[in-house]
């Protein structure tokens, strides 16, 4: 009897059937580009052998104008469509079934031969799309029609239609973009017809054994956006155009309001999502912030949708639905969607992977496999380079025995997941502590290791972590305290709070310090208040008549910086502006490019510039020492004297930002060499 007997249930198609209710929704990684059709293939592979019903791929440009970029993946020649079958080749052979996206960009393509329905520039592209004429339609239906012909081709079971996202079909569905007054403007009809048309024209090309996806916003999330109604019509219209399934788009990409950050609350949208429920007689697909199975069952028990997509946790782990299947959900590592593997690399140009599971994306590269040797290793540190090292040495057959002097493992962890927004961490730490326990990991918590202790390994692995910087302010008797006695020490706080640093840290204590009580992240109703998330039934877009509404700070709080640049300018790509829109909700003051001259019993006495210039009192009961983080190498320089050759990862290498993917990276990276 399976816990999840709703997931793992089979979805008949018609003239197929899907082994379970879990589509890997799609996701743009950059393996296509890198033309090494192996690597793309290990890598879908991998998912498919892990039991996953369907696979989407990342979205495939139809012709030049549309791709998201120069150079952007898709299917033109004899030549892609052979690369092509290849992967799904591959995942065929471990029993799973594979859908190619076929992504027209339209006015996001960062490029100056990007095309829309009108000459309305995004704010997130520096090109203004040239207007499409009659012909120049008409080229895009066709080409987006081949493509699904190219792909069933190339051996894929379908294709998904990009509809939703802000993309070029969702382009011509709102007034907000489409400007036209012929046929292809104007009236909710016209403005429908090329979408209509573009699944009209696919499956006529492909015929009725091909599964065609549709995905439709269901939630724009930007001014004149679509209403819900017009959402329900699109539907039932594609439905008769010939769509197998719909699948859930949530907010396009220039909407002001988080969709997948780890500070949305899980399964967000899904109610969304159940509005459709019944309005169309083919299957529905939800998405967004589901990343565990539970939550999976518990959005198809409540009919919300007929299957759920998960698009990174199937970067976190390959074995989801495997583990899942077995009964092992505690052992499945979790997406906490921190975007900094992931979407921070794709928007940067870099080849995606996952801050849990460095190996995602690099499967051919990154090989964990049985050592030659069997070794006795010493990890000192169960923090994340730590944990990711003993988990990576033990799969390859060590013998692995970690040493921590807290009596928890999770070390920087532990500090992440006291902030409101980032309650995935309590998930990610426990994961830890079920994996190592399970692999048969020798936990000595409370342990201080020495040098003595040390010496009979075959290999040491310092991994012991940072302390904080000490800016050296001068005191003049005001309440200092460091950051980790705030959010480990249960310090007391007043209510005018001075953050000396604006990096990562200070942020993160800016928005622990200005919260009180339940976090909105695990309250979708106060989530949605706080961010202006409306019903799209009752207000276009479904944005908040009334904007955000969020609950007033616990404190006030400045954040400041000597860096003269924005504040925040470090913050994550994807991330960094939500991190900055939430904490000038809350009034949080920030400054930048300040000398920090002196704390008193008033507050901190600031400067402006080499000149020292306007001497400022900033006002406050308590100063948090935020400054940044020192390599904690005093273990590593002890073996060194020693005589014994030590490997130093994680932050007691390099001392920067409490930066985890790095930490990781290198422990997984280590376990694979020894």
């Amino acid at each position: 009897m399976t816990q999840y007997p709703h997931l793992l249930a089979p979805l008949g198609l018609g003239f197929t059937t899907l082994k379970n209710r879990v589509l890997m929704g799609s996701m743009h990684t950059g393996l296509e580009e890198t033309k090494d059709w192996n690597r793309v293939a290990a890598f879908y592979a991998e998912r498919a052998a892990g039991g996953v019903g369907l696979i989407v791929t990342g979205g495939m440009a139809p012709n030049r104008e549309g791709g998201v970029f120069p150079g952007a993946a898709g299917l033109y020649t004899d030549e892609d469509i052979a690369n092509h079958r290849i992967v799904t080749d591959r995942v065929h052979t471990n029993d799973g079934k594979i859908a190619m996206q076929i992504l027209h960009a339209g006015r996001y393509a960062y490029s100056p031969d990007c095309v829309g329905p009108s000459p309305v520039k995004s704010p997130i592209s520096p090109f203004p799309p040239k207007e499409l004429d009659e012909d120049g339609i008409e080229k895009q239906i066709a080409d987006i029609a081949t493509a699904a012909v190219r792909a069933k081709e190339a051996g894929y079971d379908g294709v998904e239609v990009m509809g939703s996202e802000g993309y070029f079909l969702n382009q011509f569905l709102v007034a907000h973009t489409n400007k036209r007054t012929d046929r292809w403007g104007g009236s909710l009809e016209n403005r429908m017809r090329l979408p209509i048309e573009v699944v009209k024209r696919a499956r006529g090309a492909v015929g009725d054994d091909f599964i065609i996806i549709y995905r439709l916003s269901m939630i724009d999330l930007i001014p004149n956006g679509q209403t819900f109604d017009e959402v329900v019509t699109l539907a039932r219209e594609i439905e008769n155009a010939g769509a197998t399934i719909i699948n859930s788009g949530i907010g396009w990409h220039e909407a002001r309001i988080p969709t997948i950050a780890t500070s949305v609350p899980r399964r967000a949208f899904t109610w969304v999502t159940k509005k459709l429920m019944g309005r169309v007689s083919i299957p529905v697909i939800t998405s967004n912030r589901i990343n565990t199975p539970e939550v999976a069952e518990a959005v198809l028990t409540e009919g919300c949708a007929d299957m759920v997509s998960m698009a990174r946790p199937f970067l976190a782990d390959s074995q989801f639905v495997a583990k899942a299947q077995r009964g092992d959900s505690a052992l499945i590592a979790p997406c906490i969607a921190c975007n900094q593997a992931c979407l921070d690399h794709t928007f940067g140009g870099k080849l995606t992977s996952c801050l849990v599971n460095p190996r995602a994306c690099h499967e051919t590269e990154l090989v964990i496999e049985p050592a030659v040797k069997q070794k006795t290793i010493a990890i000192v540190g169960a923090g994340p380079a730590g944990l990711s090292t003993a988990l990576s040495c033990v799969e390859r057959g060590h013998q692995v025995t970690l040493f921590e002097k807290d009596n928890r493992i999770g070390g920087q962890l532990n500090m992440a997941r006291q902030i409101p927004g980032k309650e995935e961490f309590h998930g990610f730490v426990e994961w830890y502590a079920a994996s190592i326990s399970a692999v048969g990991v020798e936990l000595r918590l409370g342990t201080t290791a020495t040098v003595n202790v040390l010496r009979d390994f075959d290999e040491v692995i310092v991994a012991t972590g940072v302390y904080p910087r000490d800016p050296a302010i001068a005191n003049d008797g005001g309440h200092v305290i460091g950051y980790r006695d705030v959010l480990l020490g249960g310090a007391e706080v007043g209510d005018r709070v001075a953050i000396v640093g604006a990096g990562g840290i200070g942020f993160d204590v800016a928005e622990y310090l200005v919260h009180e009580g339940e976090s909105p992240t695990e309250n979708i109703v106060a989530w949605k208040s706080e961010c202006g998330v409306g019903d799209p039934s009752d207000e276009r877009g479904g944005l908040a008549p009334n904007g955000p509404q969020p609950v007033a700070p616990a404190r006030q709080v400045t954040l400041l910086q000597r860096k003269a640049t924005k504040i925040g300018k470090g913050l994550g790509k994807t991330t960094g502006w939500i991190h900055r829109a939430a904490l000038k909700m809350k009034n949080v003051q920030m400054v930048g490019g300040v000398n920090y001259e002196r704390i008193t019993h008033e507050g901190l006495q600031i400067s402006f510039g080499e000149a020292r210039k306007n001497p400022t009192l900033i006002e406050a009961d308590t100063i948090v020492i935020c400054a940044g983080q020192e390599p904690e190498r005093s273990l590593a320089d002890e073996l060194a004297k020693a005589g014994i050759n030590a490997h130093v990862i994680g932050g007691a290498d390099v001392a920067a930002e409490l930066d985890a993917k790095r930490a990781i990276d290198q422990g997984v990276r280590l376990a694979a060499t020894l």
